[in-house]
């Protein structure tokens, strides 16, 4: 059961190893892109590509609106799973779907549960600088995140990292996981450990009016936003002439005086004054309407002078 990017690395594990998936529940086809024009979603692609190399008969495939939908867990339960292996699929499982697999319902989760329980763990990780992040395998329970855990995967978070390049990696660690999880449920060796509630923190999903920068807070700070944002919802800030730009990488840059969001006219590139005496440099940037492009190309477009400040139109 899951839903993309994070899914499809996990089901492409499962489709790879020893194990046999007997089904697939993944969310109904949804309008994409800017035609909006219905498309299914990339489990479900995956599956067939696999049923038609395979030869044999197609996979049971299941979109609910919600896995509280009538007969739902009436069609789950007439597949006769062993196990069910959840990832990123959105929603509280209710114990008619939890209790129907005799080997029990198992999640994958991007972060170190109990640290960022929630919707959005990657992002919340970049957002507090963690140094380390990883993947939990967890028995689910109908609540976020709670369940006792079977295993655990950490990695370094490199300084550079974006959201989405975090998520692509996670998502690779986190196939693995799924797999060598069923593996020990299988052999009978798993060992669920019961996660400490004194650690736990919410990851609550991002909302895109978040992707504002303020820029009184400390360069640091910034750039955890703009990393933790990207690719999505995405940071901006205005123009002095009222206009969005958008900002996708940018890096520490020698302190300097300024009041924050001054343009700082004697740095080397497209460079920002931020709290505290720091300042930033926008590397990447993306205008209204525009695609990304470098930060000190756009500077030199833009002609923007020694007082301009950004965010304050």
């Amino acid at each position: 059961m899951g839903s993309p990017p994070f899914g499809v690395e996990v089901l492409r594990h499962l489709l790879e190893s020893r194990h046999e998936v007997v089904g697939v529940v993944t969310p109904p086809d949804r309008p994409r892109g800017r035609g909006r024009r219905m498309s299914g979603s990339p489990l479900a692609e995956m599956m067939a590509e696999n049923d038609r190399s395979a030869g044999g008969p197609p996979t049971p495939l299941l979109r609910p609106t919600s896995a509280r939908d009538e007969g739902f867990a009436a069609d789950l339960e007439a597949l006769k799973p062993d196990a069910l292996m959840v990832a990123s699929y959105g929603e509280i499982l209710p114990t008619t779907v939890l209790g129907l697999a005799p080997q029990g319902a198992f999640n994958v989760h991007a972060s170190l549960l109990p640290r960022w329980r929630g919707a959005a763990p990657i992002q919340h990780a970049l957002l507090e600088g963690d140094a380390e992040t990883g993947v939990s395998v967890q028995r689910m329970v109908p609540a976020l995140d709670a369940g006792d855990l079977v295993l655990a995967r950490a990695t370094p978070i490199d300084e550079r990292e974006n959201a989405g390049e975090l998520l692509a990696r996670l998502a690779q660690i986190g196939g693995a996981a799924a797999v060598e999880a069923l593996d020990q449920v299988g052999a009978g060796t798993a060992q669920f450990t019961p996660q400490d509630p004194a650690g736990v923190t919410l990851a609550p999903k991002l909302k895109k009016e978040q992707g504002e920068l303020d820029w009184s807070q400390g360069a640091r700070a910034i750039t955890y936003k703009i990393r933790a944002f990207t690719p999505w919802p995405g940071v901006f800030t205005s123009l002095p002439d009222g206009r969005r730009l958008g900002i996708r990488r940018a890096q520490l840059a020698p302190a300097a005086s300024g009041a924050p969001g001054q343009v700082l006219a004697e740095s080397d590139g497209f460079c920002v004054a931020c709290g505290s005496g720091e300042a930033l440099q926008l590397l990447e940037v993306q205008p209204a309407g525009k695609g990304p492009m470098d930060g000190a190309a756009f500077l030199r477009g833009a002609r923007l002078g020694a007082d301009s400040r950004l965010g304050v139109a």
